[in-house]
């Protein structure tokens, strides 16, 4: 096993992932120092107090997530949950590496990439803010068809909003809370728009301009790229990397 430390790491995932590129909500990289060397990762969507405690049972030296702390608007104060989940993880030496923005758009380890590979679709173009939202063509005929081959990949149900039966057409997708981006989306030629998350405005905004929509989950459709950030560890650095998918409604 090759040893990696904590600033090798620090350093290989910042090129990796180009995050000096994106303006983002929160800060990328190394959020909490842990110890110095690292031989096992556990990954997860969300840096939760049930994930930590759950790499402190396998005395992992290092978390990997992509929803992790310190959010832009946040009160600073160590307190209540806050403190409850420094205190595990400090209390366990273990280092927290949170890639939000940099995650969702990488080509081939992002969320949307993962997602794209395992649905089959095929991006075309980049649509939106720092160019994070996808658009091409699903395998899949009708949105009906579309909203249960989503169902199988990510095992939850799947809301359309939108006439079932007819086709696909373009397809454009972002996964997460992105649901605020469907008049970017239509305005991108999208027929059909998939993202994690609905709000009120956006079912209106489907009926109203003709184009479907398809919410699958937050934690569901964000699964995959942190999994797969995780396995090119391992593969490149030799290190065990173990992920744990702790779910989440939303």
């Amino acid at each position: 096993m090759t040893m990696l430390t904590r600033e090798q790491l620090q350093h290989y995932l910042g090129e990796l992932l180009r995050v000096d590129a994106f303006d983002d909500y929160a800060p990328n990289g190394l959020q909490v120092e842990g110890r110095a060397s690292i031989r096992r990762i556990v990954s997860g969507v969300t840096a939760s107090l049930q994930l930590v405690q759950h790499a402190a049972e396998r005395d992992a030296c290092a978390i990997l997530v992509h929803h992790g702390w310190f959010w832009r608007g946040e009160d600073p104060r160590i307190v209540g949950q806050r403190h409850r989940r420094l205190q595990a993880l400090l209390g366990a030496g273990i280092n927290l590496y949170a890639y939000h923005l940099p995650l969702d758009a990488h080509p081939e380890l992002g969320n949307n990439a993962q997602l794209a590979a395992r649905m089959g679709w095929q991006l075309e173009a980049h649509f939106g803010k720092q160019q994070l939202g996808c658009i091409g063509r699903a395998v899949q005929a009708t949105r009906a068809d579309l909203a249960e081959a989503l169902q199988r990949q990510l095992g939850r149900p799947v809301l359309l909003v939108g006439q079932a039966q007819q086709p696909v057409g373009r397809l454009a997708w972002c996964t997460g809370a992105a649901q605020g981006w469907i008049e970017q989306a239509w305005q991108a030629g999208a027929d059909t728009y998939v993202s994690g998350e609905i709000s009120e405005p956006t079912a209106h905004f489907a009926r109203e301009m003709g184009v479907a929509y398809l919410a699958c989950g937050h934690h569901a459709s964000e699964r995959y790229g942190v999994q797969a950030l995780g396995e090119h560890l391992a593969a490149r650095f030799g290190v065990e990397h173990c992920f744990i998918d702790l779910d989440n409604p939303a």
